[in-house]
């Protein structure tokens, strides 16, 4: 724990003026970025008596070991790069609001020539009309399917449009009147599209026009007794209004706002959004997060408004955003949302009428969400917790292992042999800092060594970048990394460590770097023998306040370094789970990443080796003499017959196909039987470049470790 004191500025050297300040961590990474009116002024408030402070400013504060700022001209401009620098940097103490769902919404491709209507998530895409968000995918396609009698927009994807053009027939959809069917050219591209934009412009809230066009069309048509026409005008009327009742009207005067509201305890703050288009309900959603320091509504409201408008520009942002509490001040924040629409932003406490009304329906909506969300994290909280506790005292730990890592061996019978490192993060998965090895420092099968050298590599990596960036305390000494036992260097990657060199770890950018921070646990899978391997790595590297222990799968038993017998923790114990779930995850890892290079490697072929030779050229050649037995037995003047293939690339092929060693017959894996010898492995007429295993499925996995 660090000492705010031991990094605090000096007096003076703070300006007073707008600015972002970024607390580091003692690795540099960014844990904490703010905005301030005045930096001086601000920080000065981090560097006060701890006792006074927030439990969660002083917990960064002293996790911290130095503060940095960048001056800005305007406010405005610190709210920006605040926002770039949160999105950037992902500080684990910043207010980070926690989406509880990734949300639906209705889009109309119209950057397409035949616009299409569907269901899209994730970022928003340029030229592509969106509505909502919805709470369900399934109201979406509800609204889609009543609307598509009235408005007959293609639905389909780009793989179904291009075969019902190719066969001149079109899908169900085309038959029952549900589509235009573009495909077939019953409508013009140009009708397609003005159909497409009427369909965005009654989903946009211009609704009653289209109603009134269409009950006068049905009036006419019955003056003219045309009945059938009528009737079916009298349907699609019918239809539109169902779709309408789905959004109840909120607001009588067509408003276009959202409404945000938040509901909070002392730790943590759940917000809800309302999304009124045309004043009916278009959309919500919801969002969590911690309070990492003493934070007011209008604080937390600010950060909401950069969550929720960050990345949106023009009629993304609406006219009007009422809220709970105003940020402080209001004025950057409104000018801010302004220039993200290009147009005036009204963001006000709505006082009176139905617009008070609905703020009240959207704060009881966010206080259910905390609760529900307490409900659930604390029961989630408690039970990690106590299974790192029950770790902690198992292997006689000083403290709780925040951060574990894992580490498995996989290989079938001694080929392809790769290692898997994952980690636990407070008893969560951190998937972005997995990390897969390739076992080249020997050959065959030896999980012991094998494991050694993960355990040296990893640490190597560590302590390289631990001296590259000055942490060695003082009188303190680098271990023995300079030469490890299969003759890599420090830094470099040795024997298909998957990452760049240590140069290329960046040091002031506060993103996270491969290998650069230690685990307060190591897990391997196996074992004594594994155990004491990765042991004698950490010895070697002369890092000694990493704890080891090992899983073994037989029992479940939990291995230490030296002792003779295992810790036996209770089949009911939630650290044992925990060990199960850390370990299964590196098992999981390590057999996907082999089975991979398994694959590739039955897709290999010696013209991968023909310079020049692509794919093309390669299944062209297998298409024209069937086999690469029959290949491998032509001449020069026959491959040169093949289109693209010339004289000179043809003797490089007969060559590469010279050296190359005959692979061995093929089996048919579902019967069992030997191939025609006139197909070699992977080269079957049928499927070009498919692999054909050598052994029964189960046989093979079976054998896999």
């Amino acid at each position: 724990m660090a000492d705010p004191s031991s990094y605090r500025p000096r007096p003076g050297e703070i300006p007073d003026s707008p600015g972002v300040y970024r607390f580091r961590d003692e690795h540099r990474r960014v844990i904490y970025v703010g905005k301030a009116k005045s930096l001086r002024q601000r920080l000065a408030n981090y560097f006060q008596d701890l006792a006074g402070l927030h439990p969660r400013t002083r917990s960064m504060v002293t996790t911290a070991a130095s503060v940095e700022w960048t001056v800005v001209s305007t406010e405005v401009e610190a709210l920006q790069l605040e926002y770039s620098w949160i999105k950037e940097f992902d500080p684990r103490f910043n207010v980070k609001y926690r989406d509880d769902k990734s949300y639906p919404y209705l889009a109309v491709t119209m950057n397409e020539e035949y616009p299409r209507v569907q269901v899209m998530r994730g970022h928003k895409k340029k030229g592509v009309r969106y509505f909502g968000p919805y709470a369900h995918a399934w109201a979406i396609r509800d609204t889609v399917d009543l609307m598509l009698r009235v408005f007959p927009v293609r639905t389909c994807s780009a793989g179904v449009f291009k075969n019902a053009a190719r066969t001149g027939r079109p899908c169900l959809l085309g038959y029952i009147g549900k589509c235009s069917a573009p495909c077939v050219e019953r409508i013009s591209a140009e009708d397609h599209r003005e159909l497409a934009e009427e369909f965005c412009d009654f989903m946009a809230g211009r609704t009653g026009t289209y109603l009134r066009r269409l009950e006068r069309q049905m009036a006419q048509a019955a003056e003219e007794m045309e009945y059938e026409r009528a009737a079916r005008l009298r349907d699609d009327i019918g239809a539109l209004k169902k779709a309408m009742e789905k959004n109840a009207v909120v607001l009588a005067d067509a408003t276009d706002a959202d409404l945000i509201a938040v509901a909070e305890d002392e730790l943590e703050a759940a917000v809800q959004i309302f999304h009124v288009r045309g004043g009916r309900v278009r959309g919500q959603r919801g969002w969590v997060t911690d309070k990492v320091e003493e934070i007011t509504t209008g604080a937390l409201v600010e950060h909401a408004l950069q969550q929720l408008y960050g990345e949106e520009t023009g009629d993304a942002v609406p006219r009007e955003v009422l809220v709970p509490a105003l940020p402080d001040p209001v004025e950057p924040v409104q000018e801010w949302l302004t220039g993200r629409r290009g147009a005036n932003v009204s963001l006000r406490v709505p006082q009176r009428g139905d617009k008070k009304a609905l703020m009240e329906t959207v704060q009881r909506n966010a206080q259910q969400a905390l609760v529900l969300h307490k409900t659930k994290r604390a029961s989630d909280l408690t039970t990690r917790s106590r299974a790192l506790e029950e770790i902690s005292d198992a292997l006689g730990l000083d403290s709780a292992p925040l951060r574990i890592e894992c580490y498995d061996i996989s290989h079938l019978q001694g080929d392809d042999v790769v290692a898997s490192m994952v980690v636990f993060e407070d008893g969560l998965a951190r998937k972005s800092e997995y990390r897969r090895f390739q076992i080249k420092g020997f050959a065959g099968q030896d999980d012991v060594r094998s494991m050694h050298e993960v355990i040296t590599r990893r640490f190597r990596r560590y302590l390289a970048e631990k001296e590259r960036t000055g942490e060695w305390a003082d009188g303190e000494e680098p271990g023995p990394a300079e030469a490890a036992p299969d003759g890599t260097v420090a830094g470099t990657d040795g024997a298909g460590l998957a990452e760049p060199p240590a140069s290329t770890l960046t040091e002031d950018d506060g993103r996270p770097k491969r290998f650069a921070y230690p685990p307060q646990l190591v897990v391997v899978d196996g074992g004594a023998p594994q155990v004491a391997a990765a042991q004698r790595a950490l010895d070697e590297l002369g890092i000694d306040d990493i704890a080891v222990c090992g899983l073994a799968k037989r029992l479940e038993e939990v291995w230490l370094p030296g002792d003779d017998d295992p810790v036996v923790l209770p089949r009911t114990s939630e650290g044992l789970y925990l060990l199960q779930r850390i370990r299964d995850e590196a098992h999981r890892f390590a057999i996907t990443y082999q089975r991979t290079k398994r694959a590739k490697r039955f897709r290999s072929s010696p013209l991968d080796d023909v310079p020049g030779l692509g794919d093309t050229r390669k299944q062209a050649l297998i298409k024209h003499f069937g086999s690469l037995k029959r290949l491998r037995s032509a001449t020069i003047e026959q491959i040169c017959d093949v289109p693209g293939i010339g004289r000179k690339t043809a003797e490089t092929i007969v060559a590469a196909l010279a050296q190359a060693v005959p692979g061995g017959p093929a089996v048919n894996t579902a019967t069992g039987e030997i191939m025609d010898d006139t197909e070699e492995p992977g080269q079957q007429t049928g499927s070009p470049g498919e692999p054909v295993s050598t052994g029964a499925p189960d046989e093979r996995r079976g054998q896999e470790r």
